[in-house]
């Protein structure tokens, strides 16, 4: 095992890594956590709008990836596989507890700006979480792999265990309710 263990790299595929975590080598999903743990903090920061919450999510996703590496075929990519684990515990999490409003959407904002532009990009990233927060969390995650992750009809599906017709579905839902909140919301602080 050892032997093994020294032949894996950061130019081994996701999917060797995990199939040899699953047996035993913690240096290899220990690589797929580093190239991991970014994009799924953001995905879970996203969704849920708070930094030690998203920082759960993640952790439990990484426990039961490891759990099950044992048993991982590969017959998708891992990040697809990943994406769905993230999915199920995304949802999972929003039906157990009522939405929390959080001040800001995760995005990083330019060096350089003004104090007025700075706060004019807060109050829009709170209006924009509060949108995002009104969605229902399929709907939510949808938009997030979408227009955050720029995955495909076909990705998006396979994360949310549905068909590319019903992403589309739920992305026409989902962009129909914010443009309704956010054009509402814009003309009534405009008056």
């Amino acid at each position: 095992m050892i032997i093994e263990q020294l032949n894996l790299n950061c130019h081994s595929s996701d999917e060797t890594l995990i199939l040899a975590a699953g047996r035993g080598d913690t240096r290899a999903f220990s690589e797929v956590v580093r190239r991991h743990q970014q994009w799924a903090w953001q995905i879970a920061h996203r969704f849920c709008g708070d930094e030690h919450e998203a920082a759960d999510i993640v952790q439990e996703a990484f426990l039961n990836v490891f759990a099950a590496s044992g048993r991982y075929k590969s017959q998708a990519k891992f990040r697809t596989y990943f994406y769905r684990i993230i999915t199920h515990i995304c949802i999972d999490k929003a039906r157990k507890k009522s939405p929390c409003f959080m001040a800001n959407i995760p995005e990083f904002t330019e060096k350089g700006k003004s104090a007025a532009e700075f706060m004019e990009h807060e109050e829009t990233a709170r209006t924009v979480r509060k949108a995002l927060d009104g969605l229902c969390p399929a709907q939510r995650l949808a938009v997030i792999f979408r227009y955050y992750e720029e995955l495909s009809y076909k990705e998006i599906a396979a994360a949310l265990s549905t068909t590319p017709k019903a992403v589309e579905g739920l992305l026409t839902r989902a962009r129909q309710h914010l443009k309704t909140s956010l054009v509402s919301k814009i003309y009534f602080e405009g008056d």
